[in-house]
């Protein structure tokens, strides 16, 4: 690496010889030891074990899986049980409403959360610190103890059964709403908020084109997080729907019913519930990466 050499003036003649202080180049890249790339692979090894494993145990047979040691290759029965946990669980029409719902969340989390973490970020109103430090507090209430007034409300509206009620109560999250303020508060200079409405920009205006724009990357991040959690969602989603009109969490577990539940095909759903979430990373994994290292340049 490039190195420059600095020389240190001295304050008396008599001092002793001046010393010379190595300073890293500016713009020179650093780059990773071979320990760095150990413990990367290692890491990378560890992460994808269990998606390694489930796919092994759906290409086996439930016999096979019963035996000790356990299989640790691949089998030949990878196709035939995913097709079998296909027709068993109502993949299709369960990939449909899990994809729907989980956008509808997404959409209505980032923006909402982006319009209240603007609001108490960057707006002067009364009661802001009481109506945040409320929000936040929300987070600690334990979400199975709304779970029954929750599906009360929903059977009154007459939505039991139905996806609204997995959409509905989940629209809005406290942590998107302070995750978006504590981003807004670095990102979002006071002036440039100031000058759009001297320039006569309406709070429409402003919120459009000065506040999503500087809210991207973190939007970015809050899009993946909250889409992960709705799609793997499982607690509300087996409370509010039925087998008829299923999530592929819902789906997944009517694999498990059954005097002797067939493990290779409970695998070969949970791997069929997985894989979208794989196809969505590779297709989107580099603007996702490339909004949260822009969001760290900026903070």
């Amino acid at each position: 690496m490039a190195t420059s050499e600095l020389t240190l003036p001295q304050k008396t003649s008599g001092a002793p010889p001046r010393r010379r202080v190595r300073v890293m180049g500016a713009g020179k890249q650093l780059h990773a030891g071979p320990v760095t790339y150990v413990v990367l692979v290692l890491f990378a090894l560890v992460s994808l074990a269990p998606l390694v494993w489930t796919a092994i145990a759906a290409s086996r047979t439930n016999e096979r899986l019963a035996q000790t040691p356990p299989p640790l290759w691949f089998g030949g029965n990878l196709f035939k049980n995913l097709q079998t946990a296909w027709d068993q669980a109502g993949m299709g029409t369960a990939m449909f409403n899990t994809i729907f719902v989980a956008a509808c969340i997404t959409v209505g989390t980032v923006l909402f959360s982006t319009l209240a973490g603007f609001a108490f970020a960057k707006l002067r109103f009364r009661f802001s610190s009481a109506l945040l430090l409320v929000t936040i507090g929300t987070m600690m209430i334990p979400p199975q103890l709304a779970v029954v007034p929750l599906y009360l409300w929903m059977s009154d509206l007459g939505w039991a059964n139905q996806l609204q009620t997995v959409i509905l109560p989940t629209l809005v999250s406290a942590f998107g709403t302070f995750f978006m303020r504590q981003y807004l508060v670095q990102a979002l200079p006071t002036e440039l908020i100031e000058a759009a409405r001297v320039d006569g920009a309406s709070s429409l205006r402003i919120v459009w084109h000065v506040v999503f724009p500087a809210a991207r990357p973190a939007m970015a991040v809050l899009g993946l997080l909250t889409f992960v959690m709705a799609w793997n969602d499982f607690l509300w989603p087996i409370i509010a729907l039925n087998g008829e009109n299923p999530t592929v969490q819902v789906a997944l577990n009517q694999l498990g019913t059954g005097y002797i539940p067939d493990d290779s095909v409970i695998m070969a759903g949970a791997l069929l519930g997985t894989l979208p979430l794989l196809i969505a990373f590779l297709l989107f994994g580099k603007q996702i990466v490339g909004g949260i290292m822009q969001g760290a340049v900026k903070g």
